[in-house]
């Protein structure tokens, strides 16, 4: 790609069309299969995409070099996706960008109107962002609203290209400006923006990479999806609940929380806390307390006692030595619902301020009275399943007193034949690719975790999956949670059984 990164950073009044044609034509034939010869502006012997130059560089002209839909005019409006360069209106490296042609959005619609297309924009966006001297990138949430300006405050960074926006701003969807520093961590994020760009317009024409850039180009999309499925550690938990006290894991199933929760409390918080879990008949008093049944020798049997439940139990052990953090986990939060079973109690769950109190209707044994406060070192951890829908949301007062972590799949389940074997990793990949391209964003949070793909033994694969795996999908198709895309579902479910 180094005859395109030399075009990116030719000045725009040395912008010539055959130096161009002949970088696009040399690089995209060194790393794409069967291209044919496209430098010809009249007669190009390749029939699935074109391409357009405009080096036209006089006042009031707007230059451009771009990849475009197949069989359209070699000048004026274009339609469909395309891969364009737009060289800066005064020095600096041109803006790489993906755009719709203005005439319309035809014959691509089908490729931009699915989510995973805007998803993978967005991915490929922060990623480059997050790069060392990564300069400023952005994308748009829907490709397709062409009836949308870029917003103004994105505007203000592309300040370069402002006689490019003032035409095409309208229809592009994602773009990186680079610094411009001329430095080796420059040049590395612009060519990372260039290929992740070109590799994601070749792939939605369906154009395979040559074998030897599979390699790299593998390794350049695990990093971007690595910015739609960001991996929380131990590490990153641990540091939150010092900060914020109250914290929650959500994710789909299969992701790891309850683990991730179990090894936290054993090897960060050496084990002083405790994990409990909450289901349908968590009640206020089974977990703040209340008054519950005592035997007795009277002629009634019983006499009624004011008993602490699991948070108040909980106070009571982080009490006895307020210099070490204790930890209760809280394994299936929503499972209950958290307004009720915390009642008045809610008022104590405020970070910043340890020292707020309730006075609860009785007195209690566990806390010596009727005040509740939660001492400073009492952090509390919750588990939550996103793909249960029918059980308990949380309400906005209770999400506002949480810091939520999501836990995404791990894609290093990709790369680990020790935890899982091939055909576990190449059926986690097809499955990933599949929501990436076809889930809403509803679903798209319903991917199912890298723990029902860990299993090393060939021999036990088709157990694992049609025993674990299956029947969640199945259920989320019965539920209607995939129904856009549950054609492929089906598809999918038929193929674990070969």
């Amino acid at each position: 790609m180094q005859n395109i990164l030399a075009v990116i950073n030719t000045p725009r009044q040395d912008w010539k069309e055959e130096d161009i044609r002949n970088a696009f034509n040399t690089d995209i034939k060194d790393r794409y299969s069967r291209i044919k010869d496209f430098g010809s502006k009249r007669s190009p012997e390749e029939t699935r995409f074109q391409l357009r130059v405009n080096s036209d560089t006089k006042d009031g002209a707007v230059p451009y070099a771009a990849l475009i839909a197949p069989d359209q005019d070699t000048s004026g409006p274009y339609g469909g996706m395309s891969f364009v360069l737009f060289p800066a209106d005064d020095d600096g490296p041109a803006l790489i960008a993906m755009g719709i042609g203005t005439q319309s959005i035809s014959p691509d619609d089908m490729v931009l109107g699915k989510p995973g297309h805007a998803r993978r924009c967005r991915a490929i966006s922060r990623w480059i962002a997050s790069l060392p001297e990564g300069g400023f990138t952005w994308s748009k949430r829907d490709p397709v609203r062409t009836d949308l300006d870029i917003p103004k405050v994105v505007k203000t960074q592309l300040v370069r290209w402002d006689k490019s926006l003032k035409k095409y701003s309208m229809v592009l969807y994602a773009c990186h400006a680079a610094t411009g520093t001329g430095s080796d961590k420059d040049r590395a994020a612009q060519l990372a923006s260039l290929t992740a760009y070109l590799d994601l317009f070749m792939d939605e024409r369906d154009i395979d990479r040559k074998q030897a850039s599979e390699t790299e180009a593998l390794a350049t999309r695990l990093q971007w999806l690595g910015h739609l499925f960001p991996s929380i550690t131990q590490q990153d938990t641990a540091e939150l609940l010092a900060y914020r006290r109250f914290v929650v894991l959500e994710g789909p199933p299969g992701t790891g929380k309850t683990h991730l929760a179990n090894s936290l409390l054993k090897e960060q918080y050496k084990g002083h806390g405790h994990l409990i879990q909450f289901h349908a008949g968590t009640t206020y008093e089974s977990f703040i307390g209340g008054l519950r049944p005592v035997k007795d020798a009277s002629s009634q049997g019983f006499y009624f006692s004011a008993i602490g439940g699991q948070l108040m139990r909980a106070v009571q052990r982080a009490s006895e030595d307020e210099s070490k953090p204790y930890l209760l986990i809280v394994d299936e939060i929503n499972r209950a619902d958290l307004a009720k079973v915390l009642g008045e109690a809610m008022y104590l769950f405020e970070p910043g301020d340890p020292n707020r109190e309730v006075v609860l209707e009785h007195e209690f044994q566990e806390i010596e009275g009727q005040t509740l406060r939660l001492p400073s070192n009492l952090h509390l951890l919750g588990t939550m399943n996103t793909a249960d829908r029918s059980i308990a949301l949380l309400d906005v007062a209770v999400r506002r007193r949480f810091a939520f972590l999501p836990v995404w799949p791990s894609l290093q389940v990709l790369n680990d034949d020790r935890r899982s074997c091939e055909r576990m990793r190449k059926k986690f990949a097809q499955l990933l690719d599949l929501f990436v391209s076809h889930a809403g964003d509803d679903a798209f949070n319903l991917l199912p975790g890298h723990a029902y793909f860990m299993e090393s033994d060939e021999a036990k694969v088709k157990t694992k999956l049609q025993t674990e795996l299956k029947p969640l999908l199945l259920e989320y198709l019965a539920q209607g949670h995939v129904s856009g895309f549950g054609d492929e579902i089906h598809a999918f479910i038929d193929s674990l059984d070969t």
